[in-house]
């Protein structure tokens, strides 16, 4: 059996679906922290069968809020003295740069190198995101 001590002070970023962990780990830069940061794939889940978590320990400044492009389910647990002392929920962002890729490969965030890939938040109720550009939809 696996075992990950608890965290003392941390961010634990838990219902990931399985096998997108290491996705988050580079969008959000966690490579780039000098802190432990622990991830767990594939780990059982009793409502989703198999999920990812991420355990980052101690202070880190993320915008964890792009989280809800990528997966609504996703939980934010924020641990202090080795408890739960906050447990956010995602916002989705108005705008998001180069988190997602646009589809079309006629949109010039795929033509021209350097262009960023730009999405808007388009209805709050669906997560409906569309390219600033061309309008194509993001499909997750």
């Amino acid at each position: 059996m696996l075992n990950i001590d608890s965290l003392e002070h941390g961010i634990v970023i838990d219902h990931i679906h399985a096998g997108s962990a290491m996705k988050i780990y580079h969008l959000l830069g966690l490579d780039s922290l000098d802190c432990s940061v622990a991830i767990i794939k594939n780990a059982k889940s009793s409502k989703f069968g198999k999920k990812d978590i991420i355990k980052i320990e101690g202070k880190a400044d993320l915008n964890l809020d792009i989280l809800g492009v990528i997966d609504h389910n996703i939980t934010i647990n924020v641990i202090d003295m080795g408890k739960i002392v906050a447990k956010r929920s995602l916002v989705l962002p108005k705008q998001v740069t180069n988190v997602i890729r646009c589809k079309n490969p006629r949109c010039i965030s795929n033509a021209e190198e350097g262009v960023d890939h730009i999405f808007q938040l388009c209805n709050e109720k669906s997560q409906l995101y569309r390219c600033i550009y061309c309008e194509q939809e993001f499909q997750k």
